[in-house]
């Protein structure tokens, strides 16, 4: 038997192995029950994943700032608009690493360091892989994003003991052309594949928000979902508000219950993958934020500033974390 959520089950009801090769249809059959019934299949597989009252903790720093040649409508880091954004040099390892002691005093787990590049010159992988390696003497899991990689750079972050590269495919393949036009998506498929063949965990996600539809939303999830192997880390991000960008003419704040159902979905499609509330948590209602955590969402980003947008306040965190009885802690069981 074939419940809604593609599960195959036997006669006694116990779910067997989860499946893969998802299709559209399948997600948006999921995303349409009840949504009652689609939140408790989503809590009952993460359950069957995770510790429901962990959540795991981040934080991002912009290592290397704006200037960035590739036109991603959204972003206020391309050097194609004109953001009120002043384009930086890559910072000094020392800066790093004393900003990811910060960043753990103030109970991140992992620290992710983020460069505004097209693809990253080799001789900056030297300055990359020693910030890598300081952080994770920090005893910090290690994230890095700066853009694509080949396959040698991928290895050379491996061997510099990075845990997670984020890569994000933003979108659905349909809508992805209506915000990027500098890179394919399969040149984002193709960095994810270097990525996992160096041994890195993968971290991608994307936005939502920016005005695509309902069947974009699904079409991202079951294009992650259908990767080699589904990330171990997925960011769902709301559109952020930025001066200047193309998106800006088209976004629409997604609906908070469809929030909570593309959550939902998520978590039912990937069950081992981390879900994290990325950017945009600052327009989110405690409420909202509460039904994500337990519609499968299990992981945030703390701190003030994400790269160069505005993220949630430190002790709203902690004041919700406490109501809800959720603690910081690694999420795995």
């Amino acid at each position: 038997m074939i419940a809604a959520n593609g599960v195959e089950r036997n006669d006694g009801g116990n779910r067997a192995p989860l499946r893969s090769g998802w299709e559209r249809a399948e997600a948006e059959a999921l995303y349409s029950l009840p949504f009652a019934d689609l939140v408790f299949q989503a809590q009952s597989v993460h359950r069957d994943n995770f510790d429901p009252n962990q959540l795991e903790t981040a934080s991002l720093l912009s290592i290397k700032t704006g200037g960035c040649p590739e036109d991603c409508a959204y972003c206020s880091q391309s050097a194609h608009y004109d953001t009120g954004l002043k384009a930086t040099r890559l910072m000094d390892c020392a800066d790093v690493v004393a900003a990811a002691k910060r960043a753990k005093d103030a109970g991140a787990r992992r620290f992710c360091m983020a460069a505004a590049w097209r693809s990253p010159k080799d001789r900056d992988l030297d300055q990359i892989c020693d910030m890598i390696s300081a952080v994770k003497c920090l005893g910090m899991e290690t994230c890095v994003t700066l853009g694509m990689l080949t396959r040698k750079q991928a290895t050379r972050l491996f061997e510099a003991g990075l845990d997670f590269y984020n890569h994000n495919v933003d979108c659905s393949p349909e809508f992805y052309g209506k915000i990027i036009t500098t890179r394919t998506l399969q040149d984002r498929i193709d960095t994810l594949a270097h990525v996992r063949d160096a041994g890195i965990k993968v971290c991608s996600g994307g936005i939502i928000g920016m005005g695509e539809r309902l069947e974009d939303r699904l079409g991202m999830l079951v294009l992650l979902a259908n990767l080699q192997r589904p990330p171990e880390s997925v960011p769902i991000n709301l559109w952020n508000e930025v001066k200047g960008v193309p998106v800006n003419d088209t976004a629409e704040r997604p609906d908070p219950i469809a929030t909570v159902r593309l959550v939902a979905t998520a978590r039912i499609m990937m069950p081992k993958s981390v879900v994290r509330l990325s950017a945009g948590r600052q327009y989110m209602s405690d409420e909202l934020q509460a039904l994500c955590f337990l519609a499968g969402a299990n992981s945030i980003f703390i701190g003030d500033l994400l790269l160069t947008t505005k993220n949630s306040q430190a002790d709203r965190d902690a004041n919700l974390l406490d109501r809800l009885g959720i603690t910081s802690a690694p999420c795995l069981k």
